[in-house]
This record gives C-alpha cells, structure tokens and sequence, in this order.
C-alpha cells in the first residue's frame, strides 16, 4: 500500500498500540489524515480528560514528513455527492461523517484503513486488509 488514510477508529487503535495499524503505518510512503477524521478526533477530545495531552499526541503525528492533511475541495463535494447518491439508491446509508472520509478516499486515490464495515458498501473503494 502507497497510499493510506487513517479513519477515526484506527488513528485509536493505533494509539492504544494496536501491531496492524501500525505495520500498516509503517508500509504506507503516504498517509492522509482527511479533515472530517481530525473533527471527529476533536470532539473525542472535548468529551475527554487528557484533551491537550491528545491534542500534542496528534500534532506530532501530523508533523511527520509521510502524513498530509487532506481539506474539502470542489472535486471531495463532487465524489461526496456521488457518494451518497449509491448509498441511498442502495437503500443503505452510513455515517454522514463516513460519506465525507468516503470521498477523501477516493479523491486521494488511498486505501481506507478502517475498522467500520458499512465502507464495503461503497462501490470502487479501496479497503485496508486486515490480515
């Protein structure tokens, strides 16, 4: 894998020290870090105790050279769009915040390392294996 964003439940996983997300981290030249995931990790850190030591653990990790923060762009609202259009045709929505991690997915042309099920839905989505 080139390529990876780090969906919410992993970026944990790996705090926690979880070995595959972190071999994955290790594999991947680039890891993207999609906006919708860090807002995500911001209300975590709000409804929690150790706010600011989270918050110094995560610009760390966003400080590395291989980890690029990805913003919303016309192109992630087009593919959101998209997106979302499948899923309700599908009869199968998700998350609305998943939609947009979705999306970023897509945009980035990265694979998806995630723990949540419910991507599987979204057709031509690239999944980490979690062998």
């Amino acid at each position: 894998m080139n390529k990876i964003i780090l969906d919410t439940n992993c970026y944990t996983a790996f705090l926690a020290g979880d070995p595959k997300i972190l071999q994955a981290l290790t594999e991947a030249k680039i890891t993207y870090m999609s906006i919708f995931v860090l807002g995500e990790l911001y209300a975590g850190f709000k409804g929690g105790t150790r706010e600011k030591e989270n918050l110094s653990i995560l610009r760390k990790f966003l400080d590395k050279p291989s980890v690029i923060t990805v913003n919303a762009s016309i192109e992630t609202a087009a593919l959101f769009g998209m997106v979302k259009d499948i899923l309700k045709q599908s009869g199968c929505p998700i998350p609305i915040n998943d939609v947009w991690i979705a999306a970023h997915t897509l945009e980035c042309g990265a694979a998806l390392v995630t723990r949540d099920q419910h991507f599987l839905r979204i057709p031509g989505l690239r999944l980490w294996e979690n062998n």
